[in-house]
């Protein structure tokens, strides 16, 4: 059962009135929220090699932008205000982070795409602009100002390494402060700047292009197509213009083309692939030393299993798909694979039959599931 409040959220009404359609302030909407992590911990977070992380800093009307990793020792040299630090995926790596999306199980998981944090001293932010997804912007320590406006006028500033609107007129404004939420639409126009130091959640959701999922498609039907035939033309006269295409030939290619064909399930297969891919620098190492099968099983019986904070599960009917590929599931193990899709998570203890057994410790030998821990 999914989530049916979201603090004085009536999350039904939300969905129909709101989603896609209009933005929403919801004060308290996590009442005595506790940021997932701390500004020192954000900080350190964008020091590393591993994390995708950006230094945003205005200087009067101009604006720079490094990408990570930012050294700790450029960090301490930078004003007491007017920067941010942007650090994306932390759901990745804070647990607490990961579990801030649960809040968020009304929507399917196809359209998650990550808990970022923004770390911002007074003044802090990115400038006035427009996103391309929906996103709940949660406030955790501080306060921040945001303004909105629903203009036409997306037109950027040229020449800057941002991507700012050159006019932007505000239409509402509100002071954010720990719990309160603000949802946004696409493609509403937006400024958060920072009253004081303070860290604010988004918590973003994806919707691919038909740019990108047409040229997704036609990678998956290449990969899958066998034409068997090629062009021939036994008893061809002397060519006059050998630079000219030839006619025959252009129809040839016309009739090939014409026989590519697909299927409601080969679409639904490329749905699921497509959808469940991770990010391009997710990387799945197996567990070393890995848990003998036997004790695996035990393990997860009494304790449970989760996906891997970077996984996606995702299932449509019975097709499964984990991290960009089609999964064989069997019928004695569907339910159990839909419920740790849904819920990311099955606690102990658990009764596991042989087949979710068998699939799930496949899974965990790649990296993609881990068991439950032994003690506290």
């Amino acid at each position: 059962m999914t989530r049916k409040r979201l603090g004085a959220l009536d999350v039904d009404a939300f969905m129909r009135r709101c989603w896609q359609r209009k933005p929403l302030l919801v004060r308290g909407a996590f009442a005595g929220f506790v940021d997932p992590l701390s500004p020192a911990q954000v900080l350190a977070a964008a020091t590393r090699e591993e994390t995708n992380s950006r230094l945003v800093v205005r200087t009067g009307k101009k604006w720079s932008l490094e990408h990570g990793p930012i050294a700790a020792s450029r960090l301490r040299g930078l004003p007491r205000r007017d920067w941010t630090v942007l650090v994306q995926d932390t759901n990745h790596f804070a647990p607490r982070a990961d579990a801030l999306l649960r809040a968020f199980d009304f929507i399917p998981h196809a359209r998650i795409d990550d808990v970022m944090v923004s770390y911002a001293t007074p003044g802090g932010g990115v400038g006035p602009h427009v996103d391309s997804y929906d996103v709940f912007l949660l406030q955790g320590h501080g306060r921040r100002r945001w303004r909105i406006s629903s203009q036409a006028d997306h037109e950027f500033v040229p020449g800057l390494p941002l991507r700012i609107l050159r006019r932007f007129q505000a239409q509402e404004e509100w002071v954010l402060e720990a719990g309160d939420m603000l949802y946004l639409p696409p493609g509403v126009a937006h400024e958060g700047a920072a009253e004081t130091e303070c860290l604010t959640w988004s918590i973003g959701f994806r919707a691919p292009s038909d740019a990108e999922v047409v040229h997704g498609f036609l990678d998956h039907l290449r990969d899958r197509l066998a034409p068997a035939g090629h062009y021939a033309d036994p008893g061809a006269q002397r060519s006059r213009n050998p630079g000219a295409v030839p006619g025959a030939l252009v129809s040839h290619i016309d009739k090939a083309l014409r026989t590519i064909r697909w299927s409601a399930a080969d679409v639904r297969e490329f749905a699921g692939c497509f959808l469940s891919e991770p990010k391009a620098e997710v990387v799945f190492e197996p567990p070393r030393p890995a848990l003998p099968r036997a004790r695996f099983a035990s393990r997860i019986a009494r304790h449970g299993i989760a996906l891997d904070a970077r996984s996606r599960l995702l299932f449509s009917g019975t097709m499964f798909f984990i991290n960009g590929e089609r999964v064989a599931v069997t019928p004695a193990a569907r339910a159990m694979a839909r419920s740790l899709a849904d819920r990311r998570a099955l606690m102990g203890p658990l009764r596991a039959g042989d087949d979710f057994v068998e699939l799930a410790y496949a899974w965990y030998r790649q990296g993609f599931v881990v068991p439950g821990r032994e003690g506290p």
